[in-house]
């Protein structure tokens, strides 16, 4: 029980009309077992809103998207750790960033999203696969016309990545050539360095709203996002994922997702969860 809002005053009708909303506004799936988590995760903002029941705090969400995004963060979990299914950035280095470098050298743009990147750690393990394990070629690299979004429904997920400093244990599976050429410890702490972040735009956006974005990408993460959805909202989002990748360009989603829908007329499976967009 969490101290100051009863359990007595949220029963199931609550409990429905938070699931509708959330599905509504971030395509997340609450199931009956969630109950209690919901519960014990939304009863400290009620408190801090100052209302006395769940339906007072539910008519105030209704009416302040700002609140209706707070209610988002406080039931979304930002999991995550660096080299994370670490197949995938073997993958990236060994088969598509030889093709992104020759691009670059081509004088061509790249484009890279992290869609869902929680506190950081994918892509911050990415841009340091990007500019590889030597400080000379990685900051040859890093001039050149390079721009990674990094993306999350969480405001205090996306400020964290920015920050950009970990604990340095949480750096360990990264190889030892890339921490020691784009990263800085002091006092147990370790922080990415300034070649890295010079690439990174770090933006709060809702994958099921509209995207601000202009060009194609080549390449996009969005991996252990769609857990959460429904087969409805997984199809759409994969599909616009589709359509905003270069031809040629590569999705990488989580280990347990699939690609299904419309999409598989754009995508083919090339990899362990990776699909290349059909030229």
């Amino acid at each position: 029980m969490v101290p100051g809002i009863s359990p007595q005053v949220y029963g199931l009708a609550d409990f429905q009309r938070i699931s509708a909303q959330v599905h509504a506004q971030a395509g997340i799936v609450l199931s009956d077992k969630k109950r209690m988590l919901v519960y014990s995760r939304l009863a400290p903002l009620l408190r801090r809103t100052n209302s006395q029941s769940f339906g007072e705090f539910l008519d105030q969400v209704e009416h302040d998207p700002a609140l209706a995004t707070r209610m988002i963060e406080a039931l979304t979990t930002n999991h995550t750790y660096f080299n994370r299914e670490s197949h995938h950035y073997d993958h990236f280095a060994h088969t598509l960033r030889p093709e992104l470098l020759h691009r670059l050298n081509q004088s061509e743009p790249v484009r890279i999203w992290s869609a869902g990147c929680s506190s950081g750690e994918e892509i911050w393990t990415l841009m340091m696969v990007l500019l590889g394990p030597s400080q000379q070629e990685g900051k040859r690299i890093a001039r050149q016309d390079i721009v990674a979004l990094a993306s999350d429904l969480a405001s205090h997920a996306v400020n964290a990545g920015m920050a950009a400093t970990y604990e340095a244990a949480a750096l360990e599976a990264v190889p030892e050539a890339l921490r020691k050429a784009w990263t800085t410890t002091e006092g147990g702490k370790v922080t990415i360095g300034p070649e890295p972040r010079s690439l990174v735009r770090f933006r709060q956006l809702n994958l099921l709203g509209p995207w601000p974005i202009k060009g194609a990408f080549d390449v996009i993460f969005c991996r252990n996002v769609m857990i959460y959805f429904d087969t409805p909202t997984k199809e759409k989002l994969v599909w616009r994922f589709a359509e905003q990748l270069r031809p040629g360009g590569y999705l990488y989603i989580g280990h347990s997702e699939r690609v299904s829908g419309q999409a598989e007329e754009l995508l083919e499976l090339v990899g362990p969860t990776v699909y290349r967009r059909r030229a």
